[in-house]
């Protein structure tokens, strides 16, 4: 597992991708710290990592990251972390567009591509 404060290459996520799943690479943001974890099996192993470095879990998202796709299909809004309904998330997905922009602006400052 790896945060990611600066930055990180498309090529880094794609080899990331490459060594776990083939073709994706599990992702947590904290939009609270501006950073981003990657590099773990699980959404809820990176969760914990971030926790664990002082996170607060309702500040933390769960996406996917396709290096091989551009555009839209680059990122993916799906994570059971994301199931949060005491803050109005009741999907696997990110329902508040707001926050979805919020983590769409973080991944492209934290993504070089």
């Amino acid at each position: 597992m790896k945060i990611i404060k600066d930055q990180i290459t498309a090529g880094e996520l794609k080899e990331m991708a490459e060594r776990m799943f083939g073709n994706l690479v599990k992702g947590v943001v904290d939009l609270e710290k501006g950073i981003l974890a990657v590099d773990g099996e699980m959404h809820a192993d990176l969760e914990e990592y971030l926790i664990k470095q002082g996170s607060k879990s309702e500040n933390l998202w769960g996406i996917n990251f396709y290096p091989d796709s551009k555009g839209e299909d680059f990122l993916e809004f799906d994570s059971m972390i994301n199931l949060k309904p005491a803050l109005g998330n009741r999907t696997r997905g990110v329902e508040d567009p707001a926050i979805r922009e919020k983590i769409a602006a973080l991944v492209k400052q934290l993504v070089k591509k």
